[in-house]
């Protein structure tokens, strides 16, 4: 009961971030308004895929090598307007859509990245399909650090009843092998939740996992947006949440202090390693690329979804912002603690120094409210997450970002 009732309340905040305005000045949108030793992560969207997975509710369009081309070049005038303006960036994650889908302009944007930033680290996601050992090869030449492959299932029956009729387990697990060893870190997708997927077939993609020795998983709930929810349910099963905590178990019991680490409550790692959730290192980023979304000092940003209006946007150099929200004190600080809380932990001390004043003083109700039902304990340095509390902070975030693929549905469907 406690899951779900923190679910419908994170469900009724999410639902705030599809109340936009169209008032956008994107003059407004400077370095200047960071506070002082503020850093951003830089997410970057490539919309383009062969085919087009029935479940993903991300901004992708069929691939076409000439548009693909021609977005590309916009991409770096939107990077170009942010350098432009003071910002600077050391952390980058590229998303999709199939990021590997056009390599030579993949690679060239990714050297304009090192000339303009002290790049750290780049994260990069693909799909077993994309990858082959000149890839593998280009990849680590270009310092990608983190290789992230949208594997889903090892199941030839699950994958077919996904839409990935390209796809064979056998041939995931051969691409897999060539890329372990070659970059800090390889992680593997996996969704649990799927309609007729059953806990065995769940587990036993956690026993090819655990065989592998991958060194991160990243498992994702079904987040069907309304429609893709509909239309999953008229061909397969209806989408039952009920089920979901029993798929939740099975990660806990056999992943969790089983040699991973949570680095989020969705993603275990072999160690420390590199997530693709900037969302929780970063209280703010920046997101590139039609589509994408930043948060920055409490205003969220969407940027255009149509291709069209956002190349519009870039041709008299503009931001290609069309939506905004400026949050409330409150809803940015619970955003912030939500954040890291999917994290496993919320730094004291660190919320003090960005914000200058202590968590308590803003935060102090939900805190308490969350020891309370026992998902969080408390040192005299973080609040974190227990075992009790991994599978109510994964609720909270499957309700929340099952909000966000709303506002991409409707974004999509309006061209905005």
């Amino acid at each position: 009961m406690i899951p779900e009732i923190a679910g419908y309340i994170t469900k009724r905040e999410g639902r705030k971030f599809l109340k936009l305005s169209e008032q956008v000045d994107d003059s407004l949108i400077t370095s200047r308004i960071l506070r002082p030793g503020e850093q951003l992560s830089l997410y970057i969207h490539i919309p383009f895929c062969r085919s087009l997975c029935p479940f993903c509710c991300f901004n992708r369009y069929l691939f076409n090598a000439e548009k693909a081309r021609a977005y590309f070049s916009q991409l770096r005038h939107e990077l170009d307007i942010y350098i432009q303006r003071g910002f600077t960036f050391s952390e980058f994650y590229f998303g999709g859509g199939t990021p590997t889908i056009m390599m030579d302009e993949l690679l060239s944007f990714i050297a304009y990245l090192k000339q303009k930033f002290p790049v750290r680290n780049i994260s990069m996601e693909t799909t077993p399909q994309e990858i082959t050992p000149e890839i593998v090869k280009s990849l680590q030449t270009a310092g990608i650090k983190r290789i992230s492959l949208g594997v889903q299932s090892f199941d030839d029956e699950m994958l077919k009843s996904m839409g990935r009729v390209l796809s064979t387990g056998t041939e995931a697990r051969q691409k897999i092998k060539m890329t372990l060893g070659q970059f800090e870190t390889v992680n593997v997708d996996l969704i649990f939740n799927f309609p007729f997927q059953t806990p065995e077939k769940f587990a036993s993609d956690i026993r090819i996992f655990k065989e592998m020795g991958i060194d991160q998983v990243t498992f994702y709930p079904l987040m069907p947006s309304p429609h893709k929810k509909s239309a999953m349910e008229r061909r397969f099963a209806r989408v039952d949440n009920g089920r979901e905590k029993r798929f939740y178990k099975l990660i806990l019991s056999e992943i969790f202090d089983q040699g991973y680490q949570a680095s989020t409550v969705w993603c275990f790692s072999k160690g420390t390693r590199m997530i693709d959730e900037y969302i929780v290192d970063y209280a703010d980023y920046i997101g590139i690329g039609a589509g994408s979304v930043s948060l920055v000092n409490g205003i969220f940003y969407v940027n255009s979804f149509s291709l069209d209006k956002y190349a519009d946007h870039l041709q008299n150099n503009r931001l290609p912002i069309a939506r905004r929200r400026d949050l409330s004190e409150k809803e940015y600080f619970r955003y912030y603690l939500l954040t890291k809380l999917f994290g496993t932990r919320v730094n004291k001390e660190q919320f003090k120094q960005q914000f200058d004043t202590e968590i308590y003083n803003k935060l102090g109700m939900e805190i308490r409210l969350l020891k309370a039902v026992g998902a969080v304990t408390e040192t005299e340095s973080e609040i974190r997450v227990n075992r009790r509390g991994m599978y109510i902070i994964s609720v909270m975030m499957r309700e929340f970002f099952a909000g966000l693929n709303t506002l991409r549905e409707i974004s999509i469907e309006n061209q905005i």
